[in-house]
């Protein structure tokens, strides 16, 4: 049969078959073209359509690309090892150690206050095992994850699991200390086959060192014998013909009991499987459990092992993974209560280990899954655990995300072209099917209305309707066709830069800048009175993330004090209250400080813990300078105190303002309240003002070197501004009376004018 034609809306034609079947086509001035059913027009002009997509590809790319500059903190894993420490979807594992007088009562080592000079650590800070330090010996490392401690004297050796960042497979590695732990020699790869390994639980019996690492990709378990410690091992024996999972052994009641996951039978709860298996040795054979499978439970139950057992006071303890929502999510402590070739019971008890709240700022900040914890001979007890700042599947989650902003960016980009008319169809009806070539009407008669090609022209039909009819209902010179434009570029912007987060932006961790391979902790201090608590709130809870902050300390000059309870901290607040208000009381000797850096940083400026940390990484290199934010050059005759911009004009400084510099607190306060600063002390008093001028003289009295350094942040908020709690808001006024201050204090220690430092010589390229 034939077809009908209705006109529609001048410019648009429609075709009904005897089928029911709805065609769309354009159709300029109402006729055809060379008597085709497809007509050229303006309906679908893609020329105005692609010119609106580069545009807005333009605008989004520059806003995406100045978001990365100043918001996206530097990858410092790219920067950690050349070959390693490059993302890995299992995580960003790191290795961190522990004391106590108990395994119940675990300190870290940066609270034990561990002092190392030759790597800057003031005090050594966890972790002490990265991919960065098990990279050195020419093995590069994602990450490094399961230790395992073996003692031998007064030398510490762990091994560990290293996944190789070529083979992308698991590698055991091994490190030495003779420091009790605090500092680790890596040694290289210790055992290496064609398959994956890890949890290298490593023991003595009968005067050998054996290793029974997991390989359960072979399929089996095996057992390794050291022939030269550490780093040559022979296979003993394969003792299990079953791909057991992150197993141990132990000897209680004269025998030797194994406890280990197997994941392959069916009906297997994953990370929710335990077995037991005993035997007169650790060579076999070995004989199940009557109970087996022990557990075959929710993975969150701690079933899986996380480490080696341990006994105390005559208890037997085992470690479970508590792998809910994310693998590894933390450690579970359990007491054995009965243990028999018949029975198995145990209790549920507190580890007692406190969890950071810094999130992904701390190196364990989203899970720890594996604890190791021996007596040493003195009495104290060790442990090593690994920790993770991101969960499991997170480079991938990221990716995802990301891709589904940029979509999403795409589609209201799409809606936005429709509004303002440069998109006036969403699918060109050419590119449908049945506008290729001439059709004819027995071939549209013969078509099934039902068929995917009638159901895709009708799609495409309605979407090029919807375009129009969306243009025509909204009109985007009124009032509120502008808040729907402003509110979808809003919203397409926002999506953007969560879109380049997700896929550029790392982790979103802003993590510490090792020196040596070693990590530290600062104390942040701060000056401040009553009037100004709303920033100091903001402040607190904004700094206490930052991963190296270890303490902050509240210098309260004036009105009644607040408690530490009234702040938001993820780390101790001490608030320090003073008699006198006075200025010098910043660089008071505080010997309730246990870090040798101090972060002097006014309550009035926020900036990312990114900023932060690259500071202290310098201030490591050059302790005997003051390392800060913000520079200053002093010149001209008379000498005249100026701005920033002043510094840059000359390309050079010549001091760093101290409300926002790292220093030594003991050498700071040795200089600041020496005899020879009473002078400058008082006239501070007088002025009150210009305590950081007077201690930029001092340091550069005491050094004929370089005695500051300058950071460039990449972002810097002066909050004072909101608050209106300024100390110094007549700009011009206390410029005058800075310069008054160059003038008396340039008499009293000479003058600083010729020790200038130029810009942008640092190879980082953190002083641009």
């Amino acid at each position: 049969m034939g077809s009908v034609s209705i006109a529609v809306s001048g410019s648009a034609a429609a075709t009904q078959s005897s089928g029911g079947g709805w065609r769309w086509w354009k159709n300029s001035g109402g006729g055809a073209k060379n008597g085709n059913n497809y007509v050229s027009g303006d309906l679908c002009d893609l020329s105005s359509a692609f010119g609106f997509f580069v545009v807005s590809f333009v605008v989004l790319g520059s806003i995406a690309g100045l978001y990365c500059r100043l918001m996206l903190t530097t990858n410092v894993r790219a920067g950690l090892s050349s070959l390693g420490c490059r993302e890995d979807n299992e995580g960003s594992w790191a290795i961190g150690v522990f004391y106590g007088d108990s395994p119940f009562f675990l300190k870290a080592v940066e609270d034990m206050n561990v002092q190392r000079d030759k790597s800057a650590a003031w005090p050594v800070a966890n972790p002490i095992v990265t991919c960065a330090s098990a990279s050195q010996p020419g093995f590069p490392s994602n990450f490094v994850a399961d230790p395992f401690l073996y003692v031998k004297g007064d030398v510490l050796y762990l091994f560990f699991e290293t996944k190789n960042s070529i083979t992308m497979q698991g590698d055991i590695g091994v490190a030495r200390s003779i420091d009790k732990g605090a500092t680790w020699e890596q040694l290289g790869i210790a055992l290496d086959e064609a398959w994956h390994l890890s949890y290298p639980y490593v023991f003595d019996y009968k005067g050998h060192i054996y290793m029974m690492p997991e390989g359960s990709a072979k399929g089996d378990l095996r057992l390794y014998r050291a022939v030269n410690f550490p780093l040559q091992w022979k296979l003993e024996k394969v003792i299990m013909k079953k791909p057991m999972v992150d197993s141990f052994l132990i000897l209680h009641d004269r025998k030797y009991w194994l406890f280990g996951s197997d994941h392959s039978g069916i009906g297997t709860q994953k990370n929710g499987q335990l077995e037991i298996w005993y035997s007169a040795s650790p060579l076999g054979p070995w004989r199940p459990h009557k109970k087996n499978p022990i557990y075959n439970t929710d993975k969150s139950m701690g079933a899986r092992n996380a480490g080696r057992p341990f006994m105390y006071n005559g208890s037997l303890y085992r470690a479970g993974q508590d792998c809910g929502g994310t693998y590894g999510r933390q450690i579970r402590l359990f007491r054995t209560e009965a243990l028999t070739a018949h029975e198995f019971k145990e209790v549920e008890v507190s580890l007692g280990l406190k969890e950071s709240i810094k999130g992904r700022n701390a190196w364990n900040g989203a899970r720890t899954h594996h604890l190791d914890v021996q007596q040493l001979s003195s009495g104290e007890w060790i442990a090593v655990m690994d920790g993770d700042r991101v969960p499991s599947g997170d480079v991938n989650l990221r990716f995802v995300l990301g891709c589904a902003s940029v979509l999403g960016v795409a589609g209201l980009v799409m809606l936005l072209g429709m509004l303002l008319g440069a998109v006036r169809c969403i699918v060109p009806l050419s590119w449908c099917p049945h506008n290729v070539g001439k059709r004819s009407d027995a071939l549209l008669a013969s078509e099934n209305p039902n068929s995917f090609t009638s159901k895709l022209r009708l799609f495409c039909s309605r979407l090029n309707r919807a375009s129009t009819s969306l243009h025509a209902r909204i009109k985007v010179n009124t009032c509120s066709g502008s808040s729907i434009l402003g509110l979808i570029s809003s919203v397409a912007v926002l999506l953007t830069c969560i879109g380049v987060s997700y896929i550029y932006g790392g982790s979103g961790a802003q993590e510490p800048y090792p020196l040596g391979g070693h990590y530290s902790q600062f104390t942040l201090l701060t000056m401040t009175y009553e009037a100004r608590m709303w920033n100091l709130k903001m402040y607190i809870k904004h700094y206490s993330r930052c991963s190296s902050v270890r303490e902050i300390v509240v210098v309260w000059n004036k009105g009644k004090p607040p408690q530490s309870s009234d702040f938001d901290s993820a780390v101790p607040v001490r608030v320090r209250v003073e008699e006198k208000n006075s200025l010098n009381n910043r660089f008071k000797a505080d010997p309730l400080i246990k870090t040798r850096a101090v972060l002097e940083l006014d309550d009035d400026i926020m900036m990312s813990c990114d900023d932060v940390e690259r500071g202290f990484r310098i201030w490591r290199e050059h302790p005997d300078r003051i390392v800060g934010f913000y520079p200053r050059l002093v010149d001209g005759s008379p000498l005249k105190y100026r701005a920033e911009k002043h510094a840059r004009e000359q390309d050079g400084y010549n001091m760093i303002l101290t409300g926002a510099a790292f220093i030594d607190t003991e050498l700071a306060s040795k200089r600041y309240w020496s005899k020879e600063a009473t002078a400058g002390r008082e006239v501070v008093d007088e002025l009150f003002n210009c305590e950081d001028v007077l201690l930029n003289y001092l340091y550069a009295n005491a050094s004929s070197s370089k005695a500051v350094e300058y950071v460039k942040p990449a972002w810097a908020i002066d909050t004072s501004k909101l608050s209106g709690a300024g100390i110094s808001q007549n700009t011009q006024a206390h410029y005058a009376i800075r310069s008054n201050c160059l003038l008396k204090f340039s008499e009293m220690y000479g003058s600083i004018a010729n020790r200038k430092s130029e810009f942008r010589h640092r190879r980082d390229g953190w002083d641009l």
